[in-house]
C-alpha cells in the first residue's frame, strides 16, 4: 500500500527522476565578499553570523544540499541547479525591516496634466464630508481636474492616484493584530483637503506634492522626491538606510515614491515571522511578532499617527530601501504582533517571512564572482555512484542465496523492495520538501544495503536456531523467533538512527548528506522488516517447500546440523 501511495504521487506529479545537488547535476557556485564603509577588515564574529543566517535562508528546508562556507574574508555559496537566481538575490539581500512613517507620498511619475472640460472645483480635490474623521477609509467623487494628491496604501498606488478622473474605491484589509483592523484606503485624500495645513505645497498639478503637508521635511529630501524615477530598474534595493533619518525610498513594484520618516521600529525588534492566510478574506499574509521593546515602539507609532490627516497615518514597510507596503492605521495596535498584506501571493509572502525570520545580515555584501558549474563531471558521478551501488547490492544477493537458498530469495525481495521504497522516498521529497540528491546521499545508501540485510540476517540466523532445537515446527518458530529478533532489529537500527541525527546537525554539506541518507534507509529498514519481511516469511512457512526442510530451502537437515529429534519435529509439521 505505501508502494502505491508513493508511487501513485510520483505519477501524479510526473517527477520520475529526483533532483540532483550541485555535483551532479551541475549549478553556481558564487563568492560574496563584504562591503564596509570605513573599507576596514570585518569581524570573524560577523562573518559567522552572515555565514548561519545565508546558510538558514538557502537551505530553508534543512535538505537543498547547498554549501555555505568562509573563505577568508569572503564567504562561497554553492547553489545546485535551476533557481539559482533567486537564491541569488536571497543571499545578497540584507533584510532589514524597518518600519517610518509616511510623510508624503506620489506616484512614480507624474501623470501627464490634460485639459478639463468639466466646472473647476476650488481645491482640485475630491469632496469630503466636514464630518469625515482622519484614518478613516472613505470613497472619493470624482473631480473636474486631475487630481495628485491621491493616498495609494498597501503595495501599489490605486486607479484612484494615477486616473485623471478617480472613481470610488472599496478599502481592503492592510493589517490587523489582535483583533484590531487597519485599514489601506486607496481614496482621494478628502481628509487632507477638508483640512488643509498651513504648511501645504502650492497646488501645482505637475508637482508631486501638491495639496500635500511639507512640514518636517527636509528640503533636499523634498527636491530628491520630485526628481528620483521610481520605474527604473534600480530603486534603492539592498541600500543601507540610516534609521536615525528621514528617507527617500520607492515602492517594490516601482509605483510609487515614498517620503519617510525616522524608523519608529527596526528589524532588529522582530522575534519571528511566519506566512499564512487569513481565515476571513483567504488572502496570503505576513504575521510579525515583536519582542518586548518592539512591542512597544509598535504600539506607540500606531497609537501617534492614527488621528493624523493621510497619507502621515500610513506606516510604510520598508525592507532594504524599498517600502513593501503602507497601511493606513485607523487606531492603535498593542499586543506585540501585526500583520503584513496587501496583494501577497503565497510565493511572495513566503519569502519576506523566510527573509524577516532568518534576521539581517550584519554586514553588506557584492558578489565578487559567480561561476557556473558544468554537469558533465556530475554525469560521471552518478554514473560510477549508481554502478558502485548495482554492484553492492548483486554481491549482497549472491550472498544470501548461496548462503540462505531459500530464505535468501525472500531476503532478495525484501531488499528489492527496500530499494523501491527508498527511491519513491528520495523522490517525493526531492520534488515536495527541496531534497537534492548529491554524491554523499549515494554513498550514504550504497554503505545501508549492508545495514538492511543484517536485519534480515538477524531475523533468519534465529529461525534456525529455533528450529535446530528441535522443540518448534516452522510455523511456530517463525513466530517465536520473530518476538527475539525484532528487539535486536530495533535496538540496532536506534543506534544507527540516533547516530545519523547527531552527525547531520553537528556536521553540514558533504557529511549532513551522507548522514541524512543513512538515516532515511535506517527508517525504511524497519518499514520494510515490520511490513513485508515478517508477513512475507509467516506466509512461506505455511508452503511444503519450507516446512518439509526441503534442501534447497535453507532449512535442510544437513545444512543446518539437526539432530535427529529435530529433523523429525520438523517433518511432522
Amino acid at each position: 500500500m505505501l508502494i502505491i501511495v508513493m508511487g501513485a504521487t510520483v505519477a501524479l506529479q510526473k517527477a520520475f527522476v529526483p533532483k540532483f545537488g550541485l555535483d551532479l547535476a551541475g549549478g553556481t557556485t558564487v563568492t560574496l565578499s563584504p562591503v564596509l564603509a570605513n573599507g576596514k577588515t570585518p569581524s570573524q564574529e560577523s562573518l559567522d553570523r552572515a555565514v548561519t543566517i545565508i546558510r538558514q535562508r538557502v537551505n530553508g528546508t534543512g535538505i537543498s544540499d547547498a554549501q555555505v562556507a568562509k573563505s577568508n574574508d569572503n564567504i562561497v555559496i554553492q547553489i545546485p541547479g535551476a533557481g539559482r537566481d533567486e537564491a541569488l538575490k536571497l543571499v545578497s539581500t540584507t533584510a532589514e525591516l524597518r518600519m517610518r512613517q509616511v510623510l508624503a507620498v506620489a506616484a512614480a511619475k507624474a501623470p501627464p496634466v490634460q485639459p478639463s472640460t468639466a466646472a473647476p472645483t476650488p481645491s482640485g480635490s475630491a469632496a469630503a464630508s466636514p464630518a469625515a474623521s482622519p484614518g478613516v477609509a472613505s470613497t472619493a467623487k470624482a473631480s473636474a481636474a486631475p487630481s495628485g494628491n491621491a493616498t495609494p496604501a498597501g503595495r501599489a498606488l490605486s486607479k484612484a492616484l494615477t486616473a485623471p478622473t478617480p472613481e470610488p474605491s472599496e478599502t481592503k484589509r492592510a493589517r490587523t493584530s489582535g483583533g484590531r483592523a487597519a485599514k489601506a484606503s486607496p481614496s482621494a485624500s478628502a481628509s487632507a483637503s477638508a483640512a488643509p495645513s498651513s504648511s501645504a505645497a502650492p497646488e501645482d498639478a505637475g508637482d508631486p506634492l501638491a495639496g500635500q503637508d511639507t512640514s518636517g521635511i527636509d528640503q533636499a529630501l523634498l527636491t530628491d522626491f520630485r526628481t528620483i524615477d521610481c520605474s527604473a530598474k534600480n530603486r534603492g534595493q539592498g541600500a543601507l538606510d540610516d534609521p536615525n533619518k528621514q528617507i527617500v525610498a520607492c515602492s517594490d513594484d516601482g509605483s510609487a515614491r515614498y517620503i519617510l520618516d525616522k524608523a519608529a521600529v527596526q528589524g532588529t525588534e522582530i522575534s519571528g515571522a511566519q506566512a499564512g492566510t487569513d481565515p476571513t478574506t483567504g488572502e496570503w499574509i505576513v504575521q510579525v511578532n515583536f519582542k518586548s521593546k518592539g512591542a512597544t515602539q509598535f504600539a506607540d507609532i500606531t497609537r501617534r499617527i492614527t488621528s493624523l490627516p493621510a497619507p502621515r497615518n500610513q506606516l510604510a514597510n520598508v525592507l532594504d530601501g524599498v517600502v513593501i507596503v503602507a497601511p493606513t492605521i485607523e487606531e492603535a495596535i498593542p499586543g506585540g504582533s501585526a500583520r503584513i498584506s496587501g496583494s501577497f501571493t503565497q510565493v511572495t509572502a513566503t519569502d519576506l517571512a523566510d527573509q524577516l525570520k532568518y534576521g539581517a545580515l550584519p554586514l553588506k555584501f557584492k558578489q565578487s564572482s559567480v561561476v557556473s558549474v558544468s554537469s558533465t563531471l556530475g554525469q560521471d558521478q552518478l554514473r560510477g555512484g549508481l554502478i558502485s551501488g548495482a554492484i553492492g547490492l548483486i554481491i549482497v544477493m549472491l550472498y544470501l542465496l548461496l548462503y540462505y537458498r531459500g530464505l535468501g530469495v525472500i531476503g532478495m525481495a525484501s531488499l528489492c523492495v527496500a530499494a523501491i521504497v527508498t527511491f519513491l522516498t528520495v523522490d517525493v521529497l526531492s520534488h515536495n520538501a527541496g531534497f537534492r540528491l548529491s554524491l554523499p546521499h549515494i554513498i550514504g545508501l550504497v554503505v545501508s544495503i549492508g545495514i538492511t540485510a543484517d536485519s534480515f540476517i538477524v531475523y533468519f540466523e534465529r529461525i534456525r536456531d529455533e528450529i535446530k532445537e528441535g522443540r518448534r515446527t516452522l510455523r511456530s518458530a517463525v513466530e517465536v523467533a520473530w518476538r527475539r529478533a525484532r528487539r535486536t532489529i530495533l535496538v540496532a537500527d536506534a543506534v544507527m538512527f540516533i547516530a545519523a541525527v547527531v552527525l547531520y546537525f553537528l556536521a553540514v554539506g558533504d557529511v549532513a548528506g551522507f548522514a541524512f541518507a543513512m538515516g532515511l534507509t535506517t527508517l525504511m529498514d524497519v518499514v520494510v522488516v515490520f511490513l513485508f519481511t515478517k508477513p512475507l516469511m509467516s506466509l512461506v512457512a505455511r508452503m511444503r517447500f519450507f516446512a518439509k526442510g526441503h534442501k534447497l530451502s535453507g532449512l535442510d537437515a544437513e545444512r543446518m546440523g539437526r539432530t535427529g529429534r529435530a529433523e523429525q519435529t520438523l517433518q511432522e509439521a
